[in-house]
C-alpha cells in the first residue's frame, strides 16, 4: 500500500489499515525511525480497539473483505 505525503507533511492511512488496527479519530500513533524506515505503532492500547483490530485481522486472514 502506498500513501502520498501532502503539502503539510501529512499522510492518510489506508482504510484497511485503520480498520485492522481499530484506529479512529484521535488515536495516537508512535512514530519511530529504523534506519531509512518509518515505523508507526499504536500508542494507546485500549480494550475496544484491540478487539476490533483482532476481529478485522481474522476476517482478512479468512479471505473476507475488511470494509
Amino acid at each position: 500500500m502506498d500513501a502520498i505525503v501532502a503539502e503539510r507533511g501529512q499522510i492518510t492511512l489506508p482504510k484497511a489499515v485503520r480498520d485492522a488496527l481499530g484506529l479512529t479519530k484521535g488515536s495516537v500513533l508512535k512514530v519511530e525511525l529504523e534506519g531509512s524506515r518509518i515505523v508507526l505503532s499504536k500508542r494507546v492500547d485500549d480494550a475496544i480497539s484491540r478487539v476490533r483490530g483482532k476481529f478485522a485481522r481474522e476476517a482478512a486472514a479468512d479471505g473476507d473483505s475488511v470494509a
